[in-house]
């Protein structure tokens, strides 16, 4: 009985030291060829969740080259992208299918 109870608190710390919790979700919406926010702070040192909302009748792409992400966003539909952890820095990001008019910043501090 004592051997369940111990191998049961064992296994309940490594899940419990295993899980990564995310303070924040942040979420960039496609809306007119536009990103909104199209500047967006976020922590440096930390996994972040980013979740791409495409509220266009057309395709999108979230694209950046500094942060190494390339994903298209179907119409009326949203992904979800991580990054980092991330040094404090700039890091531009632009939709690959409307290059002139969707851009946006990410601003690690």
């Amino acid at each position: 009985m004592k051997k369940s109870l111990i191998y049961s608190l064992v296994f309940s710390a490594i899940m419990f030291c295993g899980t990564t919790v995310h303070a924040e979700d942040y979420v960039i919406t496609i809306k007119n060829n536009q990103f909104s926010p199209n500047e967006l702070s976020i922590p440096a040192g930390q996994k972040i969740k980013i979740i791409v909302k495409n509220q266009d009748a057309t395709p999108a792409e979230f694209e950046s080259y500094e942060l190494n992400r390339e994903k298209v966003v179907t119409a009326n539909s949203e992904i979800t992208v991580y990054i980092g952890p991330l040094n404090p820095g700039i890091y531009g990001y632009f939709d690959d299918f409307h290059r002139d008019t969707t851009k946006g910043t990410i601003i690690v501090k």
